[in-house]
């Protein structure tokens, strides 16, 4: 049969104390003596006893978690940031517990009310794209429960928040293009409902309008996710077009590779004939032929960032008077995909 842990009460009743002397020898109080304290700990040892660290921290109204919500954590992106806020919490001796979404509002919703229930510290929480109601965000800080939203806003919620500035990272890419030759530049698109989407298209757009070049509005598609395969049915859309695009700006990395596949089964030469800039600097992106040009992002430093506002959050018990927005800087970073 299998053996069950030891508690406070087994060693209380070996040792024929009670249990609250037990955790006060464990605790090294003032009040046992130091033969109470020998025997406890000696006893403590030879069972093994190892203290219930979740039941200690609520008594302390603390739990040392926090709750990570991200859309999914395979790709770079988010494995990066969840790095970040690990390596953060970790010499603290602060614990995380990983939910992914799957893009989904009902999962977001119902990690939040799970995570809640087991009374984590904080939150930190990527938006799904399909999150365009946010009352269950609300919940958290109408109990005063400590909320950062990185990568991807959500509008009209008074928490911390930490961006990537998306609209100045498409901007250099679009400008790069123009500046670089391209007169029929195309651009396939996130989802609208993503702020990162509606900032890199309000980008796009005013970089043509800066050098004075129309939008052809037929050059402007969307995908539905951000996986290769997504890229697949815009790429073959604008490729179909009578004046087809000389430059493709991807939503990221992963769509400008499905896009590069297209371009490369038609026949056509990258960058010669046309040009392709992602977004995200997957690691993977320098490996293809010809190299993929795209932005980079501190994925990384987005998350120790997120992590280091929330702890200050949460030992300040919560006090909302000075929110903070902040935003990090992306990079343009030149391959072999770009004339």
């Amino acid at each position: 049969m299998k053996k069950s842990r030891t508690t406070i009460t087994d060693i209380a009743r070996e040792l024929n104390i009670s249990p609250s002397t037990v955790s006060r020898a464990l605790n090294n109080h003032p009040a046992i003596s130091t033969k109470t304290r020998e025997l406890v700990i000696g006893l403590a040892r030879k069972r093994n006893y190892q203290p219930n660290l979740l039941a200690l921290n609520l008594l302390r109204k603390r739990t040392n978690t926090i709750g990570v919500i991200v859309p999914e954590i395979t790709s770079h992106f988010f494995s990066s940031v969840i790095s970040g806020i690990q390596d953060l919490l970790n010499p603290i001796g602060v614990n995380m517990i990983i939910g992914q979404s799957n893009e989904s509002y009902e999962e977001e919703k119902s990690l939040v009310q799970t995570f809640s229930s087991i009374r984590v510290d904080g939150f930190l929480i990527s938006p799904s794209s399909e999150t365009k109601n946010f009352d269950h965000l609300d919940v958290l800080t109408q109990n005063n429960i400590p909320l950062v939203i990185f990568d991807r806003d959500c509008e009209g919620i008074d928490v911390d928040k930490v961006f990537v500035d998306e609209y100045n990272g498409a901007f250099q890419a679009v400008e790069y293009l123009i500046k670089s030759g391209c007169k029929r530049i195309a651009h396939i698109a996130g989802p609208p409902s993503l702020s990162t989407a509606r900032h890199r298209l309000r980008a796009y757009r005013d970089a043509h309008r800066l050098h004075q070049l129309p939008v052809n509005e037929a050059y402007v598609v969307e995908s539905v996710g951000f996986a290769p395969e997504h890229g697949i049915d815009p790429a073959k859309q604008l490729l179909a077009l009578p004046q087809r695009p000389d430059a493709i700006f991807a939503i990221n990395d992963g769509v400008a590779i499905g896009t590069m596949y297209v371009i490369k089964e038609a026949g056509i030469t990258i960058p010669d004939d046309i040009s392709v800039i992602g977004f995200d600097d997957d690691p993977y992106s320098c490996y293809f032929r010809p190299s993929l040009s795209t932005v980079w992002q501190p994925t990384y430093e987005m998350g120790m960032l997120s992590a280091r506002i929330l702890m200050k959050r949460i030992n300040s018990n919560n006090d909302l008077s000075k929110l903070k927005v902040e935003q990090l800087f992306p990079e343009l970073i030149v391959r072999g995909s770009s004339r």
